[in-house]
């Protein structure tokens, strides 16, 4: 249930007798498609907006398709730009985890996303929530869920492990800061990116699942 597979490959060149040197090249697998048989829904979630004016019950996205993102960009707000009127939105959760990406604190968040990185005054138009971890034994408790709805992109980190900021490493763990989790009207996680799968991939990905939504009930296709 995957797409994109970079197949492991081992090779040992042996000298002489007594020396054998082995490269491994580790799987990642661009996308994977999550269990719908999983318990819960990202229903029983809540989390705090960014200004922490309200604790938000991710209820309120019920028959909504959601993606859920611990990264922003310019091109995020393209995609809810073009999506948003077919019941899609993303959520917005910074992490500090990947790097020390994200050292703002929560007041500081979008004055660094307006002039520093992505800069140019961009401002994201979908929610963002407060800073939290999404990885370790502090991660909130929506990421647990959707990570153990869905099977891993990759079987080894990619980055130095002095670059990543939570306790204990496990598999399933988001791997660095650009995966992406997409979940379904019914509040069940439906698809899991590699990190570094590229929202334009993501688009054509999400367009295609819309469609087979829509001609369930509708026949109606986006071009």
């Amino acid at each position: 249930m995957f797409k994109h597979l970079c197949v492991c490959v081992c090779v040992c060149v042996c000298v002489c007798v007594c020396v054998c040197v082995c490269v491994c090249v580790c799987v990642c697998v661009h996308l994977q498609v999550c269990d719908p048989s999983k318990d819960g829904t990202i229903y029983n979630y809540n989390a705090k907006t960014l200004n922490g004016s309200r604790s938000v019950s991710l209820s309120e996205y019920m028959g909504k398709t959601v993606l859920f993102v611990n990264y922003l960009g310019k091109t995020l707000n393209a995609l809810h730009k073009e999506m948003k009127d077919y019941g899609f939105t993303i959520l917005g959760f910074p992490s500090n985890q990947f790097g020390k990406q994200e050292p703002g604190d929560n007041h500081e968040i979008l004055a660094s996303l307006k002039h520093v990185r992505p800069g140019n005054g961009f401002v994201p138009n979908f929610l963002l929530f407060q800073r939290g971890d999404v990885n370790g034994d502090t991660e909130q408790g929506v990421y647990t869920f959707l990570k153990n709805s869905c099977p891993p992109v990759g079987d080894s980190f990619g980055n130095p492990t002095n670059r990543l900021f939570w306790e204990p490493l496990k598999m399933n763990d988001i791997k660095w800061n650009f995966e992406k989790f997409l979940v379904g009207p019914d509040g069940k996680p439906v698809m899991r990116w590699f990190p570094r799968v590229t929202v334009s991939e993501v688009r054509m990905d999400i367009i295609k699942y819309f469609n087979q939504l829509f001609s369930q009930s509708t026949q109606q296709n986006i071009d």
